[in-house]
């Protein structure tokens, strides 16, 4: 019998695969295959990443350095960082604020 998975395992799966496949199955991503994946999976956010400043904002955010490639545990900074925003930005009407400890 197949294992049925809840929403959340899901989406920590997609997460991890959208990531994989940017990063052509390797370890790490180089900026292009970032901003690639960006434009494609995140296009609310995709504009902080079209030019050159944003884009180095957004790594040092993440914690990459100059010339490095981009980790999944730098991506996941970026993925709480966006969550938390996320959250925000669809529960303005409800005067509710993420109290998340990663903030």
């Amino acid at each position: 019998m197949a294992i049925k998975y809840s929403d959340l395992e899901l989406a920590i799966n997609s997460l991890v695969t959208e990531f994989h496949k940017a990063a052509d199955n390797q370890p790490t991503m180089n900026t292009s295959q970032f901003q690639s994946m960006i434009s494609n999976q995140l296009p609310a956010f995709a504009k902080s990443v079209e030019n050159e400043e944003g884009l180095s904002q957004v790594l040092q955010q993440m914690g990459v350095q100059s010339g490095e490639n981009i980790s999944f545990e730098n991506f996941w900074t970026l993925i709480n960082k966006e969550a938390i925003q996320l959250f925000g930005n669809t529960h303005k009407e409800k005067n509710v604020k993420c109290g998340c400890l990663l903030q």
